[in-house]
């Protein structure tokens, strides 16, 4: 890993500095989007950016990333969030002795859309803060900002999703149904609706019990 990470500091290895357009890696899975970078697994996408930071940035990028992460749990920042809807996960990361910085993120839908989103919520307001400190960032909002990712941006050789053909929006709403499902199971009523005869075929199927097994494990 070490070797490789060294490798990103290399002009002839940076693929963003060869080639602004970027091209997939060979034999990478390839993006749902073909003409924009980023590996891909079911509705799953990845968003890998590399920049260099400005000189003197670096503690200030820090304290703010330090400032970033107290902050995951804000009811304003979850909120957004929820209101794209398409984020799995992120994370900012700061390497080569302070002066490179990843940003890397998995999402789902259309590259473009995940971009545009951020410039409509908070999120875009921490992106142009932490990006402002990383060499030629135009700004969230400006139009060059999508040119500016691409050129940034370097598709992964590999990626893997543990629910390849779950989005986000699905997973909440599988937690929602089985938390749903989950105080149903507490409630004296549901006990006896199991033991009432009347009831007695329905809670003889396979799928009834298959999903009494799955509450129970």
């Amino acid at each position: 890993m070490a070797s490789r990470v060294q490798a990103l500091g290399d002009p002839r290895t940076d693929p963003w500095q060869e080639s602004p357009a970027m091209t997939p890696t060979p034999g990478a899975p390839q993006s749902a989007h073909p003409d924009r970078p980023g590996a891909s697994e079911g509705v799953c996408s990845e968003f890998t950016v590399f920049a260099k930071i400005k000189p003197g940035h670096t503690e200030a990028l820090r304290e703010l990333l330090a400032d970033i992460e107290g902050k995951s749990a804000d009811e304003g920042n979850r909120a957004a969030i929820q209101q794209i809807g398409t984020l799995h996960d992120a994370r900012y990361v700061i390497f080569e002795n302070g002066t490179r910085f990843m940003f890397a993120s998995v999402f789902d839908g259309s590259w473009d859309t995940y971009i545009d989103d951020f410039a409509k919520t908070v999120v875009g307001q921490v992106f142009e803060q932490v990006f402002s400190h990383t060499e030629g960032f135009p700004g969230i909002k400006d139009p060059q900002v999508k040119e500016w990712f691409l050129a940034h941006q370097a598709p992964a050789g590999a990626f893997f999703s543990a629910y390849p053909d779950l989005t986000v929006r699905q997973i909440w709403r599988d937690h929602e149904v089985d938390e749903a499902f989950e105080e149903v199971l507490d409630t004296p009523e549901f006990r006896a609706a199991l033991e009432n005869p009347a009831n007695a075929q329905l809670v003889a199927t396979p799928a009834f019990r298959h999903l009494l097994e799955l509450a129970a494990s």
